[in-house]
């Protein structure tokens, strides 16, 4: 599945986005957020969360691990998985509970947990630009696929 590039001047630019993609998975699915530190991974995933209805602050799950948020009939989970010692240890917090098909599952650092998570829906890396950010958005499964488009179309 091709992957789409998109390249956002700033943080009100990478909300938005994070807007869209709360609207096109209508809060559900997987998604892994890829990028070097300070990259946006927290930003996107602030706009993913507040697009879903969130109105109150989206902390940083670097030392919780995961920050849940129950946004009416919305589960969604953000999860930080920086500080992970071992991949083993998501078996013991009981990761494969959170990956219900009616909740939406943002995972920075996903490599960290090799071996312990599905496959993601689509996968976002982000990267510095000389104007902002490069996100590349790369569908990993149908739902994946259809949320490329719309945001390609939306974002072109």
């Amino acid at each position: 599945m091709p992957e789409v590039t998109l390249f956002l001047a700033d943080e009100d630019a990478m909300v938005a986005l994070g807007h869209a993609i709360a609207r096109v998975t209508g809060g559900a699915g997987l998604i892994f957020l890829e990028g070097d530190l300070g990259a946006g991974k927290t930003t996107l995933s602030r706009g993913i969360i507040r697009g879903l209805g969130h109105a109150g602050a989206v902390k940083s799950p670097t030392f919780t691990l995961v920050e849940p948020y129950e946004i009416g009939d919305v589960r969604a989970f953000h999860f930080d998985l920086y500080r992970l010692v071992d991949p083993e240890e998501l078996e013991f917090m009981g990761i494969r509970d959170y990956f219900d098909e009616d909740a939406l599952c943002l995972i920075e650092w996903p490599d960290k947990g090799t071996g312990f998570l599905p496959k993601p829906d689509m996968t976002i890396t982000i990267t510095p630009h000389e104007h902002g950010r490069r996100l590349k958005l790369l569908p990993q499964s149908p739902r994946g696929e259809a949320w490329r488009e719309a945001l390609a179309l939306e974002f072109k």
